[in-house]
């Protein structure tokens, strides 16, 4: 037997660890035979020595082979499916999940809790009252059969030495891992039995990866290991220099998702980045040949409602109410203080720091400090002013939803802490970098 602490030794030590060292590793996470310091300790020592290609691709095998590995024999179309390395005010699974299923393609999408300062998914969907974020396998499979789309959180029997590691990294600092990372989001999605997968990689000061370099050398390894372990797959990498869309929050966000579904409120950039990996999703799952076909077909399901239709019955489906898109705050909580953020000097908004607008809303129990910590839905920010902005001393700059008086007043110093002013024009920052394959 291969002793925990022996195979954190090989790591630690920057050593190739041998398929037989990784299969410790993992049967330790899922029958508890590595202790959480030890996981911690383990997690510390890839994240500061890395791992070579092979050993990523064993390691996410291993992880997908811990628990049940889906497949969909009755199906009649591609199963395709997307997953964002996280940032904050990232809510493009809902809309992008209901239009991509709308054309004809199938979504089984599991998604997972906020890490660090990035939102979840997971934790956005729970937001609504009664939605079962972990239903059975069979409901599952059952639902995506019936509308195409459902979007779920990992189940105990779903790669679960990838749940255990998640949730240890979350609150020892190794988040930003490219092969964690890596073998976190591909042991997930290559046990939910996709015919192909698309990644979107933030970048930014309100992403895991800060710039271009790291950001590339991500994307390319979730390439190289998905297609090393068959599963064809496309990365592009978009920006998080800024908070995607007007909110960030968990309930919060989930009215902005219904919002743009419905046609009131779609912010551009948040559009575009939709759109561009709706459009890779129909492709790469053959749905159409070229990226014109698909932007006619994903403008067709928004503008006549279909995309709309099946997110509304799939928040039903899994116990949500049957009338959310039409009145979403009857099935959320608000917050206690709704207050409004004013520029404390004018000039156009030059720069936000996204990553601190995800720590305050950390700070507003809006996400974890501890692993398995109960948050705040209702807390966030929402009415925010992209960068490129120009306001005037005493304009709202966003708007803060918070518990109490004293939460609010801190919140609305860090977020005004997190912008920089100045006099001249902006340049307007891109909003989709480039796409690896």
């Amino acid at each position: 037997m291969l002793l925990p602490q022996e195979i954190i030794r090989s790591k630690r030590e920057g050593l190739s660890l041998t398929p037989s060292q990784i299969k410790g590793f993992v049967d330790g996470l899922v029958s508890g035979g590595f202790n959480d310091a030890q996981v911690g300790s383990m997690a510390m020592a890839i994240f500061q020595q890395g791992m070579e290609t092979e050993e990523i691709i064993s390691f996410t095998q291993l992880m997908m082979n811990s628990g049940d590995v889906l497949s969909w024999p009755d199906l009649d179309g591609p199963v395709v499916d997307k997953h964002s390395t996280g940032g904050v005010g990232d809510k493009v699974s809902f809309m992008l999940a209901a239009i991509v299923a709308a054309c004809g393609a199938y979504v089984p999408m599991i998604s997972g809790r906020g890490l660090g300062h990035t939102g979840g998914t997971s934790d956005k969907l729970e937001s609504i009252a009664g939605f079962n974020i972990q239903p059975s396998i069979p409901e599952f499979k059952r639902i995506v059969k019936e509308l195409g789309v459902a979007i779920i959180s990992q189940t105990d029997n779903l790669a679960p030495a990838d749940k255990r590691l998640y949730g240890i990294r979350d609150v020892t600092s190794t988040v930003e891992s490219i092969p964690l990372i890596t073998a976190s989001i591909l042991s997930k999605k290559l046990a939910a039995g996709l015919d192909s997968l698309v990644m979107d990689v933030k970048v930014g000061n309100g992403a895991m990866m800060q710039d271009m370099t790291q950001a590339t050398a991500l994307a390319q390894s979730i390439v190289n290991v998905a297609n090393g372990a068959g599963v064809p797959t496309q990365a592009i990498i978009t920006d998080m220099n800024q908070v995607l869309g007007t909110s960030a929050g968990n309930a919060i966000e989930m009215y902005e998702t219904v919002k743009y579904l419905t046609g009131k409120l779609r912010e551009p950039r948040l559009h575009a980045v939709v759109v561009s990996l709706a459009s890779s999703m129909l492709i790469s799952s053959g749905i159409v040949k070229t990226a014109e076909e698909a932007g006619d077909k994903i403008t067709k399901v928004l503008v006549n409602g279909e995309a709309a239709e099946v997110f509304s019955k799939m928040i039903a489906a899994l116990g949500g109410p049957t009338n959310f898109l039409e009145a979403p705050w009857k099935s959320m909580n608000k917050a206690n203080v709704i207050t409004d953020v004013l520029a404390t000097h004018s000039g156009y908004i030059s720069a936000m720091q996204t990553r601190d607008i995800g720590m305050a809303i950390v700070g507003m129990k809006g996400g974890r400090t501890a692993n398995g910590e109960m948050i705040d839905h209702s807390v966030g920010f929402d009415r925010i002013l992209p960068v490129g902005t120009i306001v005037n001393k005493g304009d709202i700059v966003a708007r803060i939803h918070s518990s109490d008086t004293e939460q609010a007043e801190q919140a609305s110093k860090q977020y005004l802490a997190s912008l920089s002013l100045q006099e001249s024009p902006v340049e307007e920052l891109p909003v989709i970098y480039k796409a690896i394959s």
